[in-house]
């Protein structure tokens, strides 16, 4: 696929009132949840982005019957615990790190051999953090050297419980070995030493399963499921994508005048440590109409244009905040003063490697900034030079980061590939110049500098 360049320029005040797209997410886990589920589950609000398009072609080629309404209503008629079947051809994950590590968990505890692939991105992400549990679990595992896609699951028919601790924390893996478990006798328990994200705990609850979260010795949690339950069909209204929203939120905070609502947006306290942040930045976000959908608190954010001031991370706000640092990074661009961020060496590992990423583009733009092995330190100035065309490594998060740069920076900022945002926000481009950016193909007679 050819790359497809983008660049944006400064904008005046940013307002309006949107939607993100759904939950990227809860929205994987609301089309696996509702195939192995019993009846019918409806999905309204069903992200569809090229990630979750992957993961519904998936569960349809596993024996689930996924269908989408003409109201936009999906409907998934599931097969049951156990009843998964084997898919007549490989799967393709596409660009999805979570599509591909909770499904392997799915298949891993069912007598069927499913085979596996992805982008050029997903197969340079490592997979042996979940095949090494599931591996105890009974499963077996063909791949390439590191663990790599292209992967084969050769599901066990005996799987067996097991307590596993966590090495590094991963709401992914951790949904992994929980969902191996769904088909295995007995009790399966993760424990992790900080909390992840809790989506697959609470969406298993809402279909029926018996999911038991407790704290124990040393502070860590103890996050048990117990198998062979039977689930049955659910509505699942997705909320708004708060990673999805985090750039528009940015985007209006750097932008002088801005004021703009973003509506349903998930706030599960374990995915807010941005906007956690934001406001010991001095970030003006009122969050209104507060409320509870399927077991996910939701609320409408208004944000409006504040003069932010650097603040230090800890390392333990990661877990909450993972894919949102690239974002982070551009709003401490903007701030007054340094900003350290710690404990990001799960950034070397994304979709990129994200913390070379943004110091490299962070750099190119005229941004002081000094990344170590967990860490980011971005000296902020107010207003960014800007003037660069930076290297996206077919990142969707750091395309749409940077190109929000751009909104507030002294020269506009350019993209090499904009190809890849539609993995996780669709509509990207449209819905931040209908609240007024100017976002477009880059300008070849004030073409910004490329990166090296």
């Amino acid at each position: 696929m050819a790359p497809r360049p983008l660049q944006s320029v400064k904008t005046g005040p940013l307002s309006g009132t949107v939607r993100v797209p759904g939950d990227k997410s809860i929205s994987h886990r609301a089309i696996m949840f509702g195939a192995i589920a019993v009846g019918e589950t409806t999905i309204h609000g069903l992200l569809t982005g090229e990630d979750v398009l992957h993961t519904a072609a998936a569960m349809r080629a596993l024996g689930a019957d996924i269908t989408r309404s003409d109201d936009g209503i999906w409907r998934v008629r599931g097969v049951g615990i156990g009843g998964l079947v084997e898919a007549d051809q490989v799967l393709d994950m596409g660009n999805s790190g979570t599509a591909a590590r909770l499904m392997m968990g799915l298949v891993a505890s069912h007598p069927i051999t499913t085979f596996f692939t992805g982008d050029a991105s997903l197969a340079k992400r490592p997979m042996a953090r979940v095949t090494t549990p599931l591996e105890q679990m009974g499963a077996s595992f063909v791949s390439r050297t590191g663990g790599r896609l292209p992967l084969a699951v050769i599901g066990t028919e005996n799987p067996v419980p097991i307590t596993y601790r966590l090495p590094v924390a991963s709401a992914q893996v951790k949904s992994a070995i929980l969902l191996a478990g769904l088909n295995t006798p007995g009790v399966t328990t993760v424990i992790e030493a900080e909390p992840t994200r809790d989506h697959s705990e609470l969406m298993l609850t809402h279909f029926g399963a018996t999911v038991k979260t407790e704290r124990i010795e040393g502070g860590a949690l103890a996050v048990s499921i117990t198998g062979e339950p039977e689930i049955t069909g659910r509505p699942v209204h997705v909320p708004a994508d708060p990673s999805s929203a985090a750039f528009l939120t940015v985007a209006a905070l750097i932008r002088p005048g801005s004021d703009i609502t973003l509506t349903d947006v998930g706030m599960n306290p374990r995915r807010t440590g941005l906007y956690d942040t934001l406001i010991e930045m001095g970030a003006d976000i009122t969050f209104l109409n507060r409320r509870v959908e399927a077991g996910e608190p939701v609320a409408d954010l208004r944000v409006r244009y504040s003069a932010l001031t650097a603040v230090a991370v800890p390392p333990d706000r990661a877990p909450s905040m993972i894919d949102e640092y690239p974002i982070l990074a551009i709003a401490a661009a903007c701030a007054e003063g340094t900003t350290t961020m710690h404990g990001l060496a799960e950034l070397r590992v994304k979709e990129s490697d994200r913390l070379a990423m943004v110091a490299n583009g962070l750099d190119a733009c005229g941004v002081g900034v000094e990344a170590g092995p967990d860490s980011l330190t971005v000296h902020g100035a107010g207003v960014p030079p800007g003037g660069a065309t930076v290297a996206t490594a077919m990142d969707h998060r750091i395309a749409m980061s940077f190109l929000v740069l751009g909104m507030a920076s002294a020269e506009p900022v350019a993209v090499d590939d904009s190809g890849f945002i539609d993995t996780s926000f669709p509509g990207f481009v449209d819905l931040m110049n209908g609240l007024g950016a100017r976002i477009s193909l880059p300008n070849t007679q004030s073409a910004a500098r490329p990166t090296a």
